[in-house]
């Protein structure tokens, strides 16, 4: 996934010689808290934020470019960047948003942290079942059964409890990824379990081929 799959396109722009309390209107209109400062050419330079804005005011300020944060002292993204890595910048620097820029550094979004939430809202409700298919598709000549049958060992020996392959399929059937995360403890423990599970199909299937 790219930074442009989940970007925000519906952004407004400004300029740095704008007069704080026009933007000011402008931001409030259109319910933008923070926004990319550009040059004639739609080129980012800086970012400016709402608190900036209330900051200008108390200070006497009058001007954008009076409180804006030039482009060396923000993150900024490419469209064509991985989506993770919008993700990991503003954990990292702690921001609500981030311009997105082309190769000539034009604007052309905005990742905010609401379409980061939004994002991996939806890739928690992915069914289980569908990270299991895709895991057959990738194991070729692996059949559903297979991973059913490794599926309940790798949980067995991991809880102690007897778990059937049948067993299993029901308690996955409705599951989400979110749930399942949540039940193993965590995203690393998840995918170690599938991880397991993949190389306990394969090593299965070639102890057959040699009986």
């Amino acid at each position: 996934m790219l930074v442009s799959e989940i970007m925000d396109k519906d952004f407004i722009v400004v300029s740095p010689d704008q007069d704080l309390e026009e933007i000011s209107i402008l931001m409030e209109e259109k319910r933008k808290f923070t926004t990319p400062v550009v040059d004639d050419q739609k080129r980012l330079i800086g970012w400016i934020t709402s608190l900036d804005v209330t900051r200008g005011f108390r200070e006497g300020k009058k001007k954008v470019n009076d409180v804006m944060y030039a482009k060396d002292d923000i993150v900024h993204v490419h469209q064509n960047d991985p989506a993770r890595l919008a993700v990991l910048n503003a954990s990292q620097h702690k921001v609500v948003s981030i311009p997105v820029v082309d190769d000539d550094e034009v604007v052309v979004g905005v990742v905010r942290t609401f379409d980061i939430v939004k994002t991996l809202s939806s890739l928690y409700e992915i069914k289980v079942t569908k990270i299991f298919e895709a895991m057959e598709d990738e194991l070729k000549g692996v059949s559903w059964d297979e991973l059913m049958e490794a599926s309940a060992i790798v949980t067995q020996r991991r809880t102690g409890k007897r778990v059937t392959a049948q067993d299993y399929e029901k308690r996955i059937k409705d599951a989400t990824f979110g749930e399942a995360i949540w039940a193993t403890g965590g995203l690393e423990k998840f995918f170690v379990g599938l991880i397991a599970i993949g190389e306990l199909v394969i090593a299965r299937k070639v102890a057959k081929a040699r009986k």
